[in-house]
């Protein structure tokens, strides 16, 4: 069962699978690329990605001395996108006006021999004076196995600025350093600065052709813990988003698609707790032990002009 929630003038639709945010509008304006709640969903919109955000190569990784591997599903590039938490019925656990939270036990299960339960909690704010409210969310992993298990996550929203293309939009992206992939199956090869680079969106700038599908890191927090991607529309209006420290990576798309497939609809923005391939690599990856806890937190919110 999805969840309707409100508060203000924000009004957010959270679907059933994957707990994926389905829709997030102010004043009737879309804040992220829609989806039918009750529908496949399209190019992982909104899922809560878990227990591993991004990519793992050819789907295997070890842990002490013992081979895993998950499956393939991405099959023109080798890999096991996403984790195994979005093609799964969350339960909608609690429910009010303004608040949604949804759960699931994972596994275990094939290529991965843990257990968790995730409870992930969807929460609207209404603005208030210097302050845009918005949704915020958070995903909150349990080790309910005897076992420590490896894990990230990430959220999958599409942000939109405004009607305008996304060509027109201005990006404020404050990460230094992005990982370079192969061009083919997406391998991650090492990291590069932004500065000089196409990639750099420090200071807010118009994303122009660039085509974008890459994961950045060398984030830059502000005094109050939290690094901010705005997105505005030339018209001055659009959207942000902001994480705190436990997601030290940031992947970035343009959403571009070969027609006839809707090209650009969206900027993706997925705050990570660890960079792609983390499984096989150990780079940030978090180690939950049994009957430990790990919570991340996202935030979207209007801008206005």
């Amino acid at each position: 069962m999805s969840a309707v929630i409100r508060s203000g003038e924000y009004v957010a639709v959270v679907a059933h699978t994957a707990a994926a945010l389905a829709a997030l509008t102010y004043r009737g304006r879309d804040l992220v690329v829609p989806f039918a709640p009750e529908a496949p969903i399209p190019d992982y919109r909104g899922i809560i990605a878990a227990p591993w955000p991004n990519r793992l190569v050819d789907g295997r990784y070890r842990v002490d001395g013992r081979e895993f591997a998950v499956r393939v599903n991405e099959a023109e590039r080798g890999c096991a996108l996403h984790g195994l938490a979005f093609g799964r019925k969350w339960v909608l656990a609690a429910h009010d006006d303004a608040s949604a939270t949804f759960a699931l036990d994972l596994g275990p299960c094939a290529g991965y021999p843990y257990q968790l339960r995730l409870e992930a909690v969807y929460a609207l704010r209404a603005p208030e004076p210097g302050d845009p409210g918005g949704l915020t969310w958070s995903v909150r992993a349990v080790n309910s196995g005897e076992e420590t298990a490896p894990y990230g996550v990430c959220p999958h929203p599409y942000l939109v600025a405004g009607p305008s293309p996304l060509d027109s939009w201005e990006l404020g992206l404050p990460a230094e350093q992005f990982l370079e992939v192969t061009s083919e199956r997406m391998l991650p090869l090492g990291l590069r600065r932004v500065a000089g680079h196409p990639f750099d969106f420090c200071e807010p700038r118009p994303i122009g052709s660039v085509e974008i599908d890459h994961a950045f890191t060398g984030v830059r927090f502000d005094s109050d813990g939290m690094a901010r991607v705005t997105l505005r529309d030339p018209a001055g209006n659009g959207v942000g988003m902001a994480w705190d420290g436990t997601c030290p990576w940031v992947q970035i798309h343009t959403a571009d698609k070969r027609p006839p497939a809707p090209n650009r609809l969206g900027l993706a923005v997925e705050p990570m707790t660890c960079p792609p391939n983390a499984f096989a690599s150990g780079t940030d990856l978090v180690w939950l032990s049994p009957g430990e806890e790990h919570v991340a937190r996202w935030r979207i919110y209007m801008l206005e002009a």
